[in-house]
């Protein structure tokens, strides 16, 4: 694929034909590499997501694409953000190629009418000098090749028969590095960036009854009422307030 779209949107831009994880790859190159090169396939083979869950799809239904990210001078603890960023920038996107409601899971997750099209793991390079961000995307998956019953494609939420993956990747980078550029101009304050705002608006978890699987084995029940400037998710439960920085959340039903 050529993807001249996309490579409009950035410095570099390598697609492969396959890779096992395009995340894997650019973290062993990003010494070589400039803020906002770009991996992209079309065939990840051993690709991962968050709490080491696998993410795999059928060869040329879906985008596995990385994005490495120097920013510098910019603290360490403004990284945090990336993945909201990400997950901000995919929904974007994503809306302009589908009529159902495009919305954010905390804290990257990307869902059209609730069902899930995509989801981000990042991942700090070994000497801390800056992240990679890789999302997937499902394309054109079909009913039977979802990965569970809640996930969906964008062929299945209504897109175009004729989907260019060139304007799905370009639409994703066009809004991800404009993200980006605010963040930095604001030297990664999510207030002042309007980040955190846009975060908020965009997220489907806040205002819901979640349940939040936390790293300790502990499960939080409540309502999300907001994230902080730090991106934790602020829930209400019966124990008090709690700000989650980790965790695999549910929207429940009541």
């Amino acid at each position: 694929m050529e993807f001249r779209r996309s490579r409009a949107v950035v410095p570099v831009l390598e697609y492969l034909e396959e890779a096992g994880s395009t995340n894997d790859v650019l973290v062993g190159r990003a010494s070589g590499l400039p803020d906002l090169a770009v991996v992209v396939t079309g065939n990840q083979t051993g690709g991962r997501g968050r709490l080491g869950r696998v993410w795999v799809s059928p060869a040329g239904k879906s985008l596995a694409i990385s994005i490495l990210l120097k920013p510098a001078g910019l603290d360490v603890t403004s990284y945090g953000w990336f993945p909201l960023l990400a997950g901000l920038a995919m929904s974007r996107a994503l809306s302009t190629f589908v009529d159902g409601g495009v919305s954010v899971k905390w804290p990257n997750d990307v869902l059209i009418d609730g069902d899930k099209v995509s989801g981000t793991l990042s991942e700090l390079l070994p000497d801390l000098s800056g992240v990679v961000i890789g999302a997937g995307v499902n394309l054109s998956l079909d009913r039977d090749e979802l990965p569970t019953d809640s996930s969906t494609s964008l062929r299945l939420a209504g897109a175009s028969a004729d989907l260019d993956p060139d304007a799905v990747l370009a639409a994703y980078l066009t809004a991800f590095t404009t993200l980006y550029r605010e963040f930095l101009t604001a030297g990664g304050d999510p207030v002042a960036s309007a980040l955190l705002d846009e975060v908020v608006e965009a997220c489907h978890t806040v205002g819901r009854a979640v349940r939040v699987e936390l790293p300790s084995g502990d499960t939080l029940l409540g309502t999300a009422t907001g994230i902080d400037e730090d991106g934790r998710l602020i829930v209400e439960s019966d124990a008090g307030i709690t700000a989650v920085a980790a965790g695999d959340v549910t929207h429940l039903r009541y």
